[in-house]
C-alpha cells in the first residue's frame, strides 16, 4: 500500500536510516508523491529516497522549496523579532518555527507559515511594524489570530491568544493569560518542554477532533519526543485538566509504534486510518460527521444550523460570528442578509458543493 510506503520512507528519513533499495524500486511514486504532498511529507521523505538512490524531480523540489521557504521565514522572522524587542513587545515562536530545527536537516519539515504569540495589548502596534517591514494585512482583529503576508513566500499568523473560544471551554479557558507561565528572562518567550508539548498536543486535538489532522502531525509528535524527556505525570495531569489526556496517550502510541517499526494496536490501527483519510489540514467529512456527532445533529438539523445566524450574546457562537463578520455586527439590521452573504461566499470558493456532498455522505 502507498500509506505504508509513506510511513516507512518517513520513518527512514527522520531515524536517519537508509531504505531498502529493492522495496523502493518497487514503489509508485507518482501515487506516492500525490499523497506526500496531500499530508505535506514530499520535502521530509526525499532525502530517504535520494539515499536509496532515486532522483525524483517532484520530492527534490518539495525539498528545495521547503529550505528556502524556512530560509525567507526565518529571516523575516528575525526583523520582525529586532523591531518587536525595540518596541519592548514580548513574542514567542510556536509550533513549526521551533519542530523545524528538530528534523534531521533544514527543509524537511514544510511550513505553511509562521505562528507567533505576542501581548495582546500592542496589536495596533505590531499592525504598524508589520506594515513597515513590508507585509500586507490579510487578516485584522478577527478571531484570535491577525493574518500578514510577504512576497514570495512569507505568511506569518500573529496570535493574540492560543485558542478561541471556537476550539472548546477548555482549551480556551486554560491557556488565557499563558504569558505568566512561559519562560525566558528577555521579551523573547518560550513554553517548558513540557508545555510546548502539550500546546502542540493540544493544537493537533483541535484539528483532529473538527476535520481531522494527517501524517505531518504524527510525525512532529515522534519527532519531539525523540528529542525531549518529559515530566510525563506532569503531562498527564496538565492534559486531563484540558480534556485531552485519552487522546495525548493514544497520539502518543501511535506515533512511537508507527516510526520506531513496533507493531501496531487495534486503536492505534483506527485511529492511523482516521488521519490517512485526513490530509494534514482535514477534510469536509470528518468536520461534518464530527459536528454531528458532538451537537447531536442529524443531517437536516446540521443543514439548517449552517444556515442560522446567532443573534444573541448568549449563543455560543454569537462571539466567533461577530469578529468573522463586524460589519453585520455593528449594523444588526443587516443581520438577516447574513445567510445569504455566507452562502454565496461559500459557493464561490467551492466550499457549498463540497459540505453538499458530506453532508449527503455523512453517516448519521
Amino acid at each position: 500500500m502507498v500509506e505504508q510506503d509513506l510511513i516507512y520512507l518517513a520513518a527512514c528519513a527522520v531515524n536517519r536510516e537508509t531504505p531498502d533499495p529493492a522495496r523502493v524500486a518497487a514503489m509508485e511514486l507518482d501515487t506516492l508523491y500525490q499523497l506526500a504532498a496531500k499530508h505535506l511529507l514530499a520535502a521530509t521523505v526525499a532525502p530517504a529516497l535520494q539515499a536509496a538512490g532515486v532522483q525524483d524531480e517532484r520530492f527534490s523540489s518539495a525539498l528545495e522549496h521547503s529550505a528556502f521557504k524556512n530560509a525567507t521565514m526565518d529571516m523575516e522572522m528575525d526583523a520582525m523579532f529586532a523591531a518587536l524587542d525595540a518596541a519592548g513587545i514580548w513574542h514567542m515562536p510556536l509550533k513549526g518555527i521551533v519542530l523545524q530545527h528538530m528534523y534531521p536537516s533544514y527543509g524537511m519539515r514544510q511550513m505553511s507559515d509562521h505562528d507567533f504569540l505576542v501581548d495582546p495589548d500592542r496589536m495596533e502596534d505590531i499592525r504598524t511594524i508589520m506594515e513597515g517591514l513590508g507585509f500586507s494585512v490579510c487578516r485584522y482583529d478577527v478571531n484570535h489570530h491577525d493574518v500578514y503576508h510577504k512576497e514570495p513566500v512569507s505568511n506569518f499568523e500573529i496570535h493574540r491568544s492560543l485558542f478561541g473560544e471556537g476550539a472548546g471551554q477548555a482549551l480556551f479557558s486554560y491557556y488565557q493569560k499563558i504569558e505568566d507561565r512561559l519562560l525566558g528572562e528577555g521579551l523573547e518567550k518560550r513554553f517548558s518542554p513540557e508545555d510546548f508539548y502539550l500546546y502542540m498536543t493540544a493544537h493537533t486535538f483541535k484539528h483532529y477532533s473538527k476535520g481531522g489532522t494527517g501524517l505531518r502531525s504524527v510525525l512532529d509528535t515522534y519527532v519531539y519526543l525523540q528529542k525531549e524527556s518529559l515530566d510525563m505525570a506532569y503531562v498527564a495531569a496538565e492534559a486531563e485538566k484540558l480534556g485531552i489526556k485519552e487522546f495525548e496517550a493514544a497520539s502518543r502510541s501511535l506515533s512511537q509504534r508507527l516510526f520506531s517499526g513496533a507493531e501496531l494496536t487495534a486503536a492505534d490501527r483506527e485511529m492511523l486510518d482516521y488521519i490517512l483519510a485526513s490530509g494534514v489540514y482535514g477534510n469536509v467529512l470528518h468536520r461534518v460527521e464530527n459536528t454531528m456527532h458532538k451537537r447531536g445533529f442529524g443531517k437536516i438539523g446540521y443543514a439548517l444550523n449552517r444556515f442560522s445566524v446567532p443573534f444573541s450574546r448568549k449563543n455560543d457562537r454569537y462571539k466567533a460570528f461577530s469578529q468573522t463578520y463586524p460589519v453585520f455586527y455593528r449594523h444588526k439590521l443587516l443581520l438577516p442578509l447574513l445567510p445569504f452573504y455566507r452562502s454565496c461566499h461559500a459557493m464561490k470558493s467551492g466550499r457549498f458543493r463540497a459540505e453538499a456532498k458530506a453532508i449527503k455522505k455523512a453517516k448519521k
